[in-house]
């Protein structure tokens, strides 16, 4: 397998192999150091690692969450090796005051995080034994290693459709594809050169080659599939999944394409208990409260900057009807960062280098900063920490009647970061709000509390990195 599922979502194998030994090399270096430090006599060293250990830990799981938080795994796919190697930089830095703060608050058994010079000699270990055993790494699986060999199962707008989206990033994920086989006499869509042909059964052919996977993406079953052929290649040991399953899996969002109202029925997800509820709510609250404190004095910064520049009798805030839980209809909070006359003729989408952005508000929306008085909705429970970003009415009202399931997006809480967000760039047009839309649809069907943590931790890379920014 190369994917392993975590309470609903999935997670790339190879990132959890890779996230296993950098951790276990933080470890190790973190030991390191303080062996230089502290003794250098292996047997009294060995004698007191009970004693280190805790810090040891304590050390590479901060790095392993500020990796996290910049994305550094998953760089490798965008920005190759140097890229990969300069996030975990920025990450290797930033845990140092962090570390320090951990022993500060439970020095009684972190000891060692406080010793002087260790944390930053583990650092720069850590840079250079994690760039040798990430080139070790990527030298010995290779490219294919954890990749499955998938055959697809029909030929028609389904096929065509999987074949058009998952093309692209086909080298990057965790599988290769064979080919696609027609079935019955549904239509041909896929190009000629993506056809397998298949002169016997298809477990036969399963049988002669490596195929790990056979992903069905047929037009209409009822006109029959080759059920018993199937279920040879399933006793062989063959995976059996559906097109749209494939499809979310391998893309982390709704092929809205390929399912029906059913599918949203009969499918796995889209199920929120009183204990999961409980759970997000106070991690809104945490979220919500930790942010606040922090944030203050750049929100102070920024109220003054604003009053600054459009003089003290201009408004600060900004409030706005959105769209909510149920389709109700709220009001958001905000930094203004337009004219207090953008909207005179009335409401349209923003826009790349929008003309009404003052010159604070270009900054404050490219770091984010406008958004954090939402901090207030989030603590006043009209929005979650995470989730889909809230639509203005009249937008929503117009994206329903074009875009299929749009309204399903208001089944959870509106956020203020979100699966979107971490994906996909600003949406400004019909057609960018439907591609969010899937990755809406992918986290309301896979929430947890997992998940909402992974949002949280990498939207800090977001905010870095100016991902998705507008």
């Amino acid at each position: 397998m190369a994917h392993v599922r975590v309470f609903r979502h999935y997670i790339h194998l190879p990132f959890v192999i890779l996230g296993l030994i950098d951790f276990s090399v933080i470890v190790g270096v973190f030991c390191l150091a303080v062996f230089f430090r502290y003794f250098g006599d292996i047997s009294y060293f060995s004698e007191s690692i009970a004693y280190i250990l805790p810090s040891a830990v304590v050390f590479a799981a901060l790095n392993m969450l500020l990796m996290m938080a910049m994305g550094v795994h998953q760089s490798r796919l965008e920005d190759g090796l140097s890229g990969m190697m300069l996030r975990t930089l920025i990450a290797l830095i930033l845990s140092i005051p962090f570390a320090l703060t951990a022993y500060l608050l439970s020095r009684d058994w972190l000891w060692y995080l406080g010793g002087d010079g260790v944390i930053t000699s583990a650092s720069v270990f850590g840079f250079f034994l994690l760039g040798i055993a990430r080139i070790i790494f990527f030298t010995l699986v290779g490219d294919d290693a954890f990749k499955r060999r998938v055959l697809v199962l029909g030929t028609g707008f389904r096929a065509r459709q999987l074949l058009e989206d998952l093309q692209t990033p086909f080298n990057r994920k965790g599988f290769n594809l064979v080919g696609f086989v027609p079935i019955n006499d549904e239509p041909i869509e896929v190009p000629e050169k993506y056809l397998v042909n298949v002169p016997g059964t298809l477990h036969e052919y399963v049988a002669r080659r490596p195929v790990q996977e056979i992903v069905v993406s047929v037009e209409d079953r009822r006109k029959g599939l080759p059920m018993e052929d199937l279920l040879e290649c399933k006793m062989q040991g063959v995976r059996i999944v559906d097109g749209a399953v494939f499809y979310e899996r391998e893309s982390r969002k709704v092929a809205m394409e390929m399912i029906t109202r059913g599918w949203l029925v009969f499918s796995d997800g889209f199920s929120v208990s009183s204990v999961s509820g409980f759970g997000k709510r106070a991690l809104d609250i945490l979220a919500a409260g930790t942010l606040l404190i922090a944030s203050s004095p750049l929100m102070l910064l920024t109220f003054l900057a604003i009053k600054i520049e459009d003089g003290w009798s201009a408004p600060v805030f900004y409030s706005q009807e959105r769209v909510g839980l149920r389709g109700q209809v709220f009001k958001v909070h905000k930094f203004r960062s337009m004219r207090t006359d953008a909207e005179k003729d009335g409401a349209v989408w923003a826009r790349q280098n929008d003309t009404r952005v003052t010159r604070v508000g270009a900054f404050i929306r490219k770091v984010r900063i406008d958004e954090l008085p939402q901090i207030f909705n989030v603590l006043n429970g009209t929005m979650s920490f995470v989730g889909p970003r809230p639509e203005r009415p009249m937008f929503v009202e117009q994206l329903a009647e074009k875009i299929p399931f749009y309204n399903e997006r208001h089944r959870v809480k509106p956020g203020i970061t979100g699966w979107a967000q971490l994906c996909f760039a600003y949406a400004d047009n019909e057609e960018d709000s439907r591609e969010k839309l899937r990755y809406d649809l992918y986290y309301i069907k896979n929430q947890s509390l997992l998940l909402d943590l992974l949002v949280i931790i990498q939207t800090v890379e977001v905010i870095l990195f100016k991902k998705g920014s507008r």
